[in-house]
């Protein structure tokens, strides 16, 4: 399975478009800031699955803002990251994942793109802003790959 994520896309749609014309991904995440740009994706590409989550700029809404699923069997936490207060450091949302059983920690929030596994096999990634970047997370056999994406 073919996972896509964004963030921060802040209407800046067409390197999500691109992204996702080109890599085919079996699944897209979205992690704020704006939701209405997940929305819009999910209308363009109405067969493909996008979860989302909102962030700071999405303003008063009933979504959650930190949201638990399984894909292959695989635990992912994500959120935006600024409750996390991930500007500051990283270790409020590293110790929500690994509270949460997760395989894999997603956020945004920072613009910076970040993508690392951590000792205990925790994978972490921010995949920056969808100007600039782009997360994919490949699930098979059971394993986990994730890789960063920089768009030119």
């Amino acid at each position: 399975m073919k996972i896509l994520v964004f963030s921060d896309s802040h209407h800046f749609l067409s390197g999500m478009v691109q992204a996702i014309q080109e890599e085919k991904p079996d699944h897209v995440i979205h992690l704020g800031d704006l939701m209405s740009d997940a929305e819009e994706l999910s209308w363009r590409f109405q067969t493909l699955p996008v979860c989302t989550v909102p962030g700071n700029c999405d303003g008063w809404t009933t979504a959650l803002p930190i949201k638990r699923i399984t894909l292959q069997g695989k635990n992912i936490l994500l959120s935006h990251g600024h409750l996390w207060k991930v500007k500051s450091t990283y270790d409020i949302a590293v110790q929500e994942g690994r509270k949460a059983g997760a395989d894999i920690l997603l956020f945004g929030h920072t613009h910076r793109a970040y993508c690392r596994q951590l000792e205990d096999g925790l994978w972490v990634m921010n995949p920056g802003a969808s100007r600039t970047s782009y997360g994919t997370i490949l699930l098979e056999g059971g394993s986990i790959t994730c890789t960063l994406t920089k768009l030119i």
